[in-house]
């Protein structure tokens, strides 16, 4: 099985422009992101997709692959799905730019979901939830089927505790969505031409755009967790983790 690894990065952005190109210990994010997916040992390629001169010429300069897509995208699942027409692949995984401490075996067992043949698309999950992330708009919370499929993502915490029994609820497991995608290379070549739907932006969720349409994403637990850099403020988090 053919994997290739895209890492989507955009120079512009409204809260940090310029992220891929800060430095973090003598080294640009970008490089510490891809020398990080770099070490697993289950990807055929890793390729940064971007829209800018300046981290094509950064990637260049550290000897990494890059290449140029379109202005136009409006999230990283279009980008990768530029790149996907041009490179043999079977299963695509769409990585972060911002996470300079990428773990690479998260990228191992989610690459695992697809030894089972039905799956189209795999995501990554984490039991590790808190009060504060259940509350948290910004902390994704999924509830999955017995297959490990998602039901349903949302901003708001899920499923309703409010008027549950204790016993009902005391020892169900929450868990909370990690935003790294994998999609077999055909799947994702459909999915970059869905409409979108009224429920994806409700929520502001893209993948319920998929799952709108009728497909299926296998969640894989993971105990795994890395820090990413979203803000200017989220950069000493990441200094103090970095030897």
């Amino acid at each position: 099985m053919k994997v290739v690894g895209i890492i989507p990065a955009r120079y512009e952005s409204s809260r940090f422009p310029g992220k891929p190109l800060i430095d973090l210990k003598g080294k640009s994010m970008i490089q510490r992101v891809y020398e990080g997916v770099q070490k697993s040992p289950l990807l055929t390629e890793v390729i940064v997709a971007t829209d800018d001169v300046r981290i094509i010429k950064e990637v260049e300069s550290f000897g990494g692959k890059v290449m140029m897509t379109s202005e136009n995208h409006s999230t990283g699942t279009d980008r990768c799905g530029e790149i996907a027409l041009t490179v043999d692949a079977d299963v695509i995984i769409n990585i972060q730019g911002d996470e300079p401490l990428v773990d690479f075996r998260q990228l191992d067992q989610l690459i695992s979901a697809f030894e089972d043949e039905n799956v189209e698309i795999a995501s990554l999950g984490i039991s590790s939830v808190s009060q504060e992330d259940k509350m948290n708009p910004n902390r994704i919370k999924i509830v999955l089927d017995k297959k490990k499929d998602a039901l349903y993502f949302s901003r708001s915490p899920i499923p309703n505790s409010e008027n549950a029994k204790k016993e009902a609820i005391k020892n169900f497991q929450f868990f909370r969505h990690i935003g790294v995608y994998a999609y077999r290379k055909a799947t994702l070549l459909k999915l970059v031409n869905l409409d979108k739907t009224e429920l994806e932006q409700v929520e502001s969720l893209e993948q319920l755009r998929w799952m709108y349409h009728g497909y299926s994403i296998r969640i894989v637990e993971t105990t795994i967790e890395t820090p990413n850099i979203d803000v200017p403020e989220d950069v000493q988090k990441v200094l103090s983790q970095l030897s």
